[in-house]
């Protein structure tokens, strides 16, 4: 018995040291030559740079070196990190969307690299071209762990092209220091690459991933060394003005709408990992429309942020909570507030405040204020809005955060409730995350106070995700009290008590044309714990997915739902009908079934479909997404969104459509055309977006934007606008 024990335990100690890995490096080295980002080569400069090469393949295996290899080399001095690219390919083929800025998507070729400038595995900085030389940049935050911790709003100056040869694609990029934030002092980076090559089939990454981990995952990364150590950041201090004169019509009211607005933003840098913003009299209704969505719940739904001044480090505000199930802050609030009547309307803002970073290498800080103005037409008070958080790492990837939220009016209204006057909310979070991202996990506690209304009022989660090569296996607890708010966050609802459990099992083939194939069961249970922790709520889902080597995608699954109604509910929306009554079960289920095409190829498409029982009637529904590229000027794209609801009389049945082409044209890289139309017999509405977009200078841009509205059942428009906005990028 002793030797068995001994044996495990040396199993246990030799294990980690036999899993370790040697971590890839390059050493960038330091020069006193200018290098034009022409995407030529040529310079001898380059002969003096070290080679990062030996690229591992990620798709469609992640066991051998890539097939299509790829070299980077990197130089630097005291303005700009220089770098230089080599991507070999099977053609000059390549696929891209278009010449627009800020391209995502697996189905077109690029080329992105990934710098972690703290060393921290939490947040990291992303640029990346294609071979057309069109650039994006980048956020990566809480690790790069799922697909809402990328995001491409980010914007900042830097320069690069490429040029394109038979077999093989080069690109030149000069990122000025001044657009990164890092450690005074530095001596390297974490650091990694990925490309995707469609004309091959093939993603690859300088350090090596397992197909199981995001592609832009923070816990797998080499090291680039620098020469010698970096100095103090200099970043100039950057103001953006616009001038936004808008003509419209709201038919409905019968009132013409004329305004000028003229306002700016400044970011200021203090030192080199805090950064400052600042906001005054701000657009921030942008020039962008939100994508309609039909919702067949009683739940509201989330929208992204688009607006620059909410997206740097916006993780240190943004990811508190759970996501889905409550988030105590959530941007999107700020600039909109509901009239006497119930709508929601645009609320302006007379001046903001925004300073998050760095304070030490493993503490962050966020501070956050925002003045509304009051609006006494509309019965819409002056409130402050104020947020303050605290995010501290823990071994190697994890992290403690704690936030305090105050939304208050500090003027007296005789049209505020009491319980309005003020909301204010605290909580603590602890993010666990693994070095190899095969553990992730969170506890979180909140707590908000309202007047006169102190006890309870928790928001409370626990989560621990597995995820390996073979099984993927995930359990949440959420609790909400019926009394917890969050003025300037986002609570789908409350009084909740629910457990989550999904277990995954994934096959990968030896051979064939199935790249892997897997068996899901996920269960959702959702209790009211003011009434005795009743069950109101599940979902149970039985999936089965196939992945294809040629990137196309089957799956079918089946769900088996329960819903208690604590209201009278109406599912089609449809004014005036007799809604489904409360206090009732309603036990139904259905089949689903989808086919997404090879996103590589010039025409590619989306399509799903489900049939089955809904509430005490029947529902069939199909959504598509089809795309059509041009390449590399055009693509039309069309979203369908059909839903057949038959309820039993009295209760109301219907057609519910959403309909959305868009066509999206780049005359060139700084010449920007795009039409959006948007149909919706939920919403009573069709409605047009046209937007002509000149980038004149670097992140500077005049816009064009029509806007069109009618009601769909008599054509008749509701409102018609034309925006010209004009927005210059001016560092000092």
């Amino acid at each position: 018995m002793i030797k068995v024990l001994c044996a495990l335990l040396c199993l246990i100690i030799s294990t980690p040291l036999f899993s370790q890995k040697e971590v890839k490096s390059f050493t960038v080295k330091f020069i006193s030559e200018t290098i034009v980002p022409d995407g030529d080569l040529s310079e001898p400069i380059w002969d003096f740079a070290e080679i990062a090469g030996e690229f591992w393949e990620y798709f469609p295996l992640d066991s051998i070196q890539a097939r299509e290899q790829s070299q980077i080399k990197m130089l630097y001095d005291d303005k700009n990190l220089y770098i230089a690219i080599r991507a070999e390919s099977s053609g000059a083929n390549y696929a891209t969307q278009s010449l627009r800025r800020d391209f995502r998507g697996s189905g077109s070729d690029s080329f992105s690299l990934v710098f972690d400038t703290f060393n921290d595995g939490t947040n990291a900085f992303l640029f990346g071209i294609n071979p057309y030389g069109v650039r994006r940049e980048g956020l990566i935050a809480d690790g790069g762990g799922s697909q809402d911790d990328f995001n491409l709003s980010w914007d900042v100056k830097w320069r690069g092209d490429a040029k394109i040869y038979d077999d093989y694609f080069t690109a030149e990029m000069i990122i000025p220091l001044t657009s990164l934030k890092f450690e005074e002092g530095a001596t390297k980076w974490r650091f990694n690459s990925y490309r995707v090559e469609t004309q091959s089939n093939e993603r690859s990454t300088w350090t090596r991933i397992p197909q199981n981990q995001r592609i832009y995952n923070l816990a797998f990364m080499g090291e680039m060394v620098f020469e010698k150590p970096l100095g103090k950041s200099r970043t100039p201090l950057t103001l953006i003005p616009y001038v936004n004169g808008i003509t419209a019509k709201d038919f409905e009211n019968d009132n013409d709408l004329n305004n000028l607005k003229v306002g700016a933003d400044a970011k200021i840098s203090v030192g080199n990992s805090l950064n400052l913003d600042l906001t005054l009299n701000p657009d921030f209704s942008t020039v962008e429309v939100d994508n309609f969505i039909t919702n067949l719940t009683r739940f509201e739904i989330a929208l992204p942020e688009r607006r620059q001044f909410f997206i740097d480090n916006n993780d240190l505000f943004a990811s508190f909570g759970n996501g889905f199930d409550f988030s105590p802050f959530f941007s999107r609030r700020i600039g909109i507030a509901q009239d006497s009547t119930g709508n929601t309307i645009e609320n302006n803002i007379i001046g903001g405040v925004r300073l998050s970073g760095k304070l030490t290498k493993d503490l962050r800080v966020g501070v956050l204020n925002i003045q509304t103005a009051e609006d006494l037409e509309n019965r819409i008070p002056s409130n402050n809005n104020t947020m303050l958080a605290l995010q501290q790492r823990i071994f190697s990837r994890s992290n403690i955060g704690v936030f305090f939220i105050n939304k208050q009016s500090f003027e007296t209204y005789d049209f505020v409730e009491r319980e309005d006057e003020y909301n204010r909310v605290v909580g603590i979070d602890y993010n666990l995350a693994s070095k190899d991202n095969t553990w992730n996990g969170s506890l979180i506690t909140h707590k908000s106070f309202q007047p006169n209304d102190k006890k309870g009022n928790f928001a409370s989660s626990a989560l621990i995700r597995y995820n390996t090569r073979k099984f993927n296996v995930f359990a949440k607890g959420t609790f909400i009290d019926e009394d917890f708010r969050s003025d300037l966050g986002f609570v789908r609802r409350t009084d909740l008590f629910k457990t989550l459990i999904s277990a995954e099992r994934v096959f990968w083939p030896k051979k064939g044309i199935v790249q892997n194939h897997s068996l899901q069961y996920f269960t959702n249970i959702r209790w009211s714990p003011s009434r005795d922790f009743q069950n109101t709520d599940y979902d149970l889902r039985s999936r089965y997915e196939i992945n294809f080597n040629n990137q196309s995608q089957a799956r079918i699954e089946y769900t088996n739902s329960f819903t208690f109604l604590f209201d009278s509910f109406d599912p089609t929306r449809t004014e005036g009908a007799i809604e489904l009554p409360a206090d009732q079960n309603y036990h139904y289920n259905s089949v689903q079934a989808g086919y997404q095409s090879d996103q590589r190829k010039l025409f590619s498409y989306d399509v799903q479909s489900s049939v089955g029982r809904f509430f005490n009637g029947n529902r069939f529904s199909v959504e598509g997404a089809m795309v059509m590229r041009f390449q590399p000027k055009a693509f039309i794209s069309l979203l369908l969104n059909y839903d057949q609801i038959d309820l039993p009389d009295p209760y109301p049945s219907a057609n519910i459509w959403l309909i959305s082409p868009k066509i999206d044209i780049t005359f060139s890289k700084s010449i920007f055309w795009s039409t959006l139309v948007q149909y919706s017999n939920q919403r009573d509405n069709l409605g047009f977006n046209s937007r002509l977009q000149w980038r004149f200078a670097p992140l500077s841009d005049l816009f064009i934007v029509y806007n069109d509205n009618y009601f769909v059942n008599s054509f008749e428009p509701k409102n018609r606008s034309i925006n010209l906005k004009l927005t210059y990028w001016l560092n000092i």
